[in-house]
Protein backbone atom coordinates (compact mmCIF):
# COMPACT_ATOMS: atom_id res chain seq x y z
CA UNK A 1 0.00 0.00 0.00
CA UNK A 2 1.55 3.29 -0.76
CA UNK A 3 2.45 5.71 1.87
CA UNK A 4 0.46 8.97 2.08
CA UNK A 5 1.91 12.18 1.22
CA UNK A 6 2.38 14.45 4.77
CA UNK A 7 0.47 18.08 3.59
CA UNK A 8 2.75 20.86 3.55
CA UNK A 9 2.21 24.27 5.24
CA UNK A 10 -0.81 26.41 3.77
CA UNK A 11 0.48 29.14 2.08
CA UNK A 12 -1.36 32.36 0.62
CA UNK A 13 -0.79 33.36 -3.37
CA UNK A 14 0.22 36.66 -3.63
CA UNK A 15 -3.20 38.38 -4.46
CA UNK A 16 -4.60 36.47 -0.81
CA UNK A 17 -1.53 38.05 0.89
CA UNK A 18 -2.05 41.90 -0.35
CA UNK A 19 -5.74 41.58 0.75
CA UNK A 20 -5.21 40.24 3.79
CA UNK A 21 -2.40 43.17 4.41
CA UNK A 22 -5.27 45.25 3.14
CA UNK A 23 -7.70 44.19 5.92
CA UNK A 24 -5.41 44.48 8.82
CA UNK A 25 -4.12 47.30 7.81
CA UNK A 26 -7.95 48.91 7.80
CA UNK A 27 -8.88 46.97 11.24
CA UNK A 28 -5.84 49.12 12.90
CA UNK A 29 -7.05 52.49 11.50
CA UNK A 30 -10.51 51.39 12.28
CA UNK A 31 -10.29 49.59 15.31
CA UNK A 32 -7.32 51.78 17.19
CA UNK A 33 -6.93 54.88 15.05
CA UNK A 34 -3.58 53.90 14.13
CA UNK A 35 -1.62 53.14 10.44
CA UNK A 36 0.84 50.67 10.40
CA UNK A 37 3.16 50.32 8.13
CA UNK A 38 3.67 47.73 5.55
CA UNK A 39 6.28 45.67 7.36
CA UNK A 40 4.23 45.77 10.65
CA UNK A 41 1.18 44.22 8.39
CA UNK A 42 3.33 41.56 7.08
CA UNK A 43 4.70 40.63 10.50
CA UNK A 44 1.16 39.97 12.03
CA UNK A 45 -0.03 37.89 8.63
CA UNK A 46 3.16 35.82 8.92
CA UNK A 47 2.11 35.54 12.55
CA UNK A 48 -1.08 34.44 11.47
CA UNK A 49 -0.04 32.23 9.01
CA UNK A 50 2.75 30.60 11.03
CA UNK A 51 0.81 29.83 14.60
CA UNK A 52 -2.94 30.18 14.23
CA UNK A 53 -3.65 29.26 11.27
CA UNK A 54 -2.84 25.24 11.62
CA UNK A 55 -5.20 25.58 14.58
CA UNK A 56 -7.87 26.84 12.81
CA UNK A 57 -7.67 24.50 10.64
CA UNK A 58 -7.58 21.62 12.49
CA UNK A 59 -10.45 22.46 14.07
CA UNK A 60 -12.43 23.09 10.81
CA UNK A 61 -11.07 19.48 10.00
CA UNK A 62 -12.76 18.12 13.18
CA UNK A 63 -15.98 19.83 12.42
CA UNK A 64 -16.06 18.48 8.95
CA UNK A 65 -15.34 15.13 10.29
CA UNK A 66 -18.59 15.47 12.69
CA UNK A 67 -20.87 16.97 10.05
CA UNK A 68 -19.60 13.64 8.25
CA UNK A 69 -20.10 11.30 10.64
CA UNK A 70 -23.40 12.44 11.14
CA UNK A 71 -23.87 12.27 7.37
CA UNK A 72 -23.35 9.17 7.48
CA UNK A 73 -25.81 7.96 10.40
CA UNK A 74 -28.15 9.82 8.56
CA UNK A 75 -27.29 7.80 5.75
CA UNK A 76 -27.15 4.54 7.46
CA UNK A 77 -31.30 5.27 8.63
CA UNK A 78 -32.58 6.37 5.86
CA UNK A 79 -30.74 3.48 3.80
CA UNK A 80 -32.91 0.94 6.02
CA UNK A 81 -36.21 3.07 5.25
CA UNK A 82 -35.78 2.54 1.70
CA UNK A 83 -36.52 -1.10 2.29
CA UNK A 84 -39.89 -2.85 1.89
CA UNK A 85 -42.15 -5.05 3.40
CA UNK A 86 -41.29 -8.35 2.20
CA UNK A 87 -44.64 -10.56 3.08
Amino acid sequence: MKKREQLTQIRLSDSQRKHLNDEIKAFYLDERGEEIGMIEQMQLLDLFEQKMAPIIYNRALDDAKKWFAQMMDHMDSDYYALYKDEN
